[in-house]
Order: C-alpha cells, then structure tokens, then sequence
C-alpha cells in the first residue's frame, strides 16, 4: 500500500501541470509568463474544484518542467512530449517514503490557455483506484501582483 494520498497528489499533479503546460511551451515556444488562473478538479472518483491564481515567470521554468506537483513528491516521467500546442507525459510520483503511482497526462496549449487530463493509479487498502483529474489555465494578465510569487 502506498503512502500517497489520492486526493492530494492528484490536487498537487493538476496544479503542477497547470504550471508545466505554459511554462513548457514557453521553453519549446513563445508563451507568455505572466499572471495565470488555475482551476484544477478532480474528475473521479470523487469530484472536487479548486480556483486559483498564480505568478508565472520566466526564472521557473526550469524547477516547473521537472515535473514535480510539489516539494512533497518526486515525479519522473520517461514520457515527456511537448511541443506543437500539445502535451503527453507519461510516469510516476511519489513521496519520500511511498511507493510510486503511475500517472499519464495529456493536454493542449496555446500562448495564453492549457487544458490537461491526468490519470493517475494509487493504490489505496490494496486496490486501485483511478483517478481522473483535469486543470484548465488561462493567462489573466502581464504583471503578477506582488503577493503572488510562483513557489
């Protein structure tokens, strides 16, 4: 059994890849770093939404390409497409003392907007469980507002 939490890795992974998909193109093309509004959800098995405002800039690339949700987690993905407006990565997260969950994402981007769906495999009490989780984002500004630093 895994040390994972469903909810809360997917929740981490859909606001990473919220952050990867533009962060990404802006290395592979010319997307905009600039003020972003996430909204990520957990598709199944249990719905939840979260809204979200973040700072993009450009010094984050690098640590948001890595692929990581969060500090919490270490993500490898053999599987990172990116480039032409869309996104497949293909891997696994885990934290410190668990066990690694497959997780796959595929999503669209442009200059301004991401769409991603992830799925992602934990293994809770000994079984599967499949979640589907999606993050939409959509570049809401120029200027970030000076509480809002990217992490």
């Amino acid at each position: 059994m895994t040390h994972l939490s469903a909810p809360a890795l997917t929740a981490s992974f859909a606001a990473a890849a919220a952050l990867l998909g533009p962060l990404a193109a802006h290395a592979q093309t010319t997307i905009q770093p600039g003020y972003w509004e996430t909204t990520s959800q957990v598709i199944s098995p249990f719905p939840t939404k979260k809204v979200e405002k973040r700072c993009i800039r450009a010094e984050d690339v690098e640590k948001v390409i890595a692929g990581s949700p969060n500090h919490n987690y270490t993500c490898t993905y053999p599987t990172k497409e990116i480039g032409g407006g869309k996104i497949r990565l293909a891997g696994s997260c885990k934290t410190k003392h668990g066990d690694p969950v497959p997780i796959s994402s595929d999503g669209v981007y442009t200059a301004t907007t991401l769409r991603m769906d992830a799925y992602i495999r934990p293994k809770l009490g000994g079984l599967t469980v499949p979640v589907h989780a999606r993050t939409a984002a959509t570049r809401i500004g120029d200027v970030c507002p000076t509480a809002q630093v990217a992490k």
